[in-house]
């Protein structure tokens, strides 16, 4: 007899998923505004203009039109919740308050399209969300109550999690996000790995690395987008992704608050581990939105080796590093 309707693991959408995590209404709330959000992203991902917008973000970068309408579709959504009070995207210069209580509210930074650059030659980008209670953004990642990303690509997928394991939803033809995976896991050791970054920029501790990953015959998987990299290690439960520390560059490229720090958030709670190659990367204290970290993130054994090869670099015994939990 076949299943009744909604029982099957694929038939379950995500707000149902949600109301099973034992979290408060307004974040079940919440995430689902943010799902929403994306679907009018994808739209204009495959519809809009793929040229430049003619304005800069604060870090300098050439804004394309789809990340400045993709960034006010999520803002917009963010605002009409009616749940969030402080905002922080990566293409505004400072947090956006939307309401002034903090009372049973949350907080929100995301990047709302990562990797927007590679969308006119036809690879895949993402948004990068992270959610805080009440409105203080600028606290470790690990107070961090929700972390998620929506990947843009041959099939819409989001990913999330509430601290209680990691889950995959794809988006159907109805544009309604159904089961895919539940609680996704990390080996303890991977064999892929994803180096950002100009190589002849790395420091002599990093290229030791690449050059033991290769000679225990690692595979090169990198595509120069953030959200299909990180989903490529996850959803194959093995591999690193690096952005390290560079000549000339020593806290990297990658911003801890719209990108690491959900990023960190998902692969600890699948069993993985991230490192700044010091600290773990949701112990780093913000000081300020575009503040940027080395990172290692991945299989807690693949982490610690490169933490290892700095810690060797610098001539500090290499010991077992305290990012590695159990």
């Amino acid at each position: 007899m076949p299943a009744a309707p909604g029982t099957s693991k694929f038939q379950i959408e995500l707000r149902r998923h949600l109301r099973g995590q034992n979290i408060s209404d307004n974040l079940v709330h919440l995430i689902c505004e943010i799902a929403e959000a994306s679907k009018y992203v994808i739209n204009a991902v495959r519809t809009g203009d793929l040229g430049v917008a003619g304005t800069s973000n604060l870090y300098g970068e050439e804004q394309l039109a789809l990340d400045v309408l993709s960034d006010r579709i999520m803002r917009k959504r963010l605002i009409h919740s009616g749940v969030v009070c402080n905002i922080a995207s990566e293409e505004m210069d400072e947090i956006y308050q939307a309401q002034a209580s903090a009372d049973g509210l949350y907080s929100v930074a995301y990047d709302p399209l990562d990797g927007s650059s590679l969308v006119d030659v036809n690879l895949a980008v993402g948004t990068i969300v992270s959610i805080y209670e009440g409105c203080d953004l600028l606290q470790p990642g690990r107070n961090q109550v929700a972390a998620m990303y929506i990947l843009y690509g041959p099939r819409v997928s989001l990913v999330y999690t509430v601290g209680d394991g990691v889950h995959e939803f794809t988006m159907n033809n109805l544009m309604e996000f159904t089961l895919t995976r539940e609680n996704i896991r990390m080996q303890e050791e991977g064999n892929i790995y994803a180096p950002g970054g100009l190589r002849n920029k790395y420091n002599d501790g990093d290229e030791k690395f690449i050059r033991h990953l290769e000679a225990k015959g690692c595979k090169l998987r990198y595509s120069g987008g953030f959200v299909p990299d990180i989903n490529q290690v996850l959803m194959k439960g093995k591999g690193i992704f690096m952005y390290p520390a560079l000549k000339g560059s020593p806290n990297g490229k990658l911003r801890v608050l719209f990108e690491l720090n959900p990023m960190a958030f998902i692969i600890e709670h699948a069993g993985g581990a991230a490192s700044n190659g010091t600290i773990p990367i949701l112990d780093i204290v913000p000081e300020s939105l575009d503040q940027r970290a080395p990172i290692y993130i991945g299989c807690k054994s693949d982490v610690k080796a490169a933490t290892d090869f700095l810690l060797d670099q610098e001539g500090v015994p290499a010991a077992a590093a305290s990012f590695v939990n159990g």
